[in-house]
């Protein structure tokens, strides 16, 4: 998870930056925001209803991605230190982010739960571990092993970026080998059972870092390899009939688990072989599943589409220019529209109404910020000019 700061925006916008990035970026953020409002049957136009993968993947994916992009670009320009300290300021910058959204969004679930005498919000939520002990939740917050539902993909993103000043040298002269060892690592953790724990004591991450770290890897791989990016998204008939069959397999497979009758047309011995498909460990057949939606979608959705630059594309393309905050916003929005629903009305129209306002917020948000960056940049060259003139 990342927005993008005004020097990675430059820096991406001169090595001739894929909007794509931002869009679907944007897209997935909407997507979660949606998928985190229970009972909101809006979220049945969401990919993970129609798919094995989901949303995840594509941060994770995209965030690798863009995260080569940025770092490669200083690691070639003002060496391996300064890339070095950029990447851990911003594992700073998203601690800290990590950090008030935890106060916030516990407050947010506190005040709620007191406000309708409804103590369940607060276990459904998982945070009624930090009203029986503050301190020791506290300090475990701080640790990033005890945290509400919801807030798993910052701990996550925060610890892969961790890692990354270490990878970064070797994914610039070798990303082959260094993805050879990252899905070494992914095969490894599944095998032995590697996560972090949690807190309370017997928990693991929701998000395995030693089994996502693979997709994350594999987007920042690709990023240094564009020939090898250009041969895998080259159209080729067989491999887009490939990738269709895996999304029609996958569509019926999460269809099954919604209707029983098409669950039951599955033998038991497929059944066997494919359960459980865990996203905790990145099952290798939601990997499979979002590599084929991505040739699927970057064929259907080339670089220079026009429509990218329009004006149906711009609301999503700016939540995806600023997906830290968008995200950080849409978590507190979503457990604001669940209550709503639950306390208000859970009507059609109501989970329509919360889904348009909660999008819409979060669009004004990255406008004002995308506002906000851009006066500031002028006023900055207004003062660089007025000095270089008084000179």
């Amino acid at each position: 998870m990342r927005d993008v700061t005004v020097a990675e925006r430059g820096a991406e916008t001169a090595a001739a930056r894929d909007l794509r990035l931002d869009f679907f970026r944007g897209l997935a953020l909407w997507f979660i925001f949606v998928n985190h409002i229970p009972a909101n049957q809006i979220s049945w136009l969401t990919p993970r209803n129609f798919g094995l993968s989901d949303a995840t993947e594509i941060f994770v994916f995209i965030s690798g991605y863009t995260a080569a992009l940025v770092y490669g670009r200083t690691l070639d320009r003002q060496g391996m230190p300064m890339a070095a300290a950029q990447v851990l300021h911003r594992c700073w910058t998203l601690y800290a982010t990590y950090i008030i959204l935890f106060f916030a969004f516990t407050a947010q679930i506190a005040y709620t739960a007191r406000a309708f005498d409804s103590p369940l919000f607060a276990e459904e939520m998982g945070i009624a571990g930090y009203f029986q002990d503050p301190v020791t939740a506290l300090t475990q917050a701080l640790l990033l092993k005890f945290r509400p539902a919801n807030l798993d993909v910052l701990p996550l993103y925060i610890v892969l970026l961790l890692a990354f000043p270490l990878l970064l040298p070797a994914l610039r002269r070798r990303p082959l080998a260094v993805l050879a060892g990252s899905a070494a690592v992914y095969l490894a953790s599944r095998h032995w059972g590697w996560n972090l724990p949690t807190h309370p004591d017997g928990g693991v991450w929701y998000f395995n870092p030693f089994t996502w770290q693979l997709l994350f890897v594999a987007g920042a791989a690709l990023q240094f390899q564009p020939d090898v990016r250009a041969v895998l998204t080259r159209f080729r008939l067989p491999v887009m009939v490939a990738a269709v069959a895996i999304l029609l397999a996958g569509l019926y497979l999460t269809l099954s688990w919604k209707f029983a009758p098409l669950h039951a047309l599955i033998p038991d011995a497929v059944t066997e072989f494919l359960y459980p498909i865990s996203k905790t460990d990145l099952d290798p057949l939601r990997l499979l599943h979002f590599f084929a939606l991505a040739y699927v979608v970057l064929r259907a959705v080339p670089a220079g589409a026009s429509w990218l630059n329009g004006s149906l594309a711009a609301p999503v393309l700016d939540c995806g220019r600023q997906s830290l905050q968008v995200f950080c916003l849409g978590v507190l929005l979503s457990f604001a529209g669940q209550t709503v629903l639950v306390h208000v009305s859970g009507s059609l129209s109501a989970q329509f109404l919360v889904t348009v306002l909660g999008i819409a917020t979060m669009v004004l948000l990255a406008r004002f910020l995308g506002w906000y960056q851009s006066a500031e940049r002028a006023r900055r060259h207004r003062v660089a000019a007025s000095r270089n003139v008084g000179a």
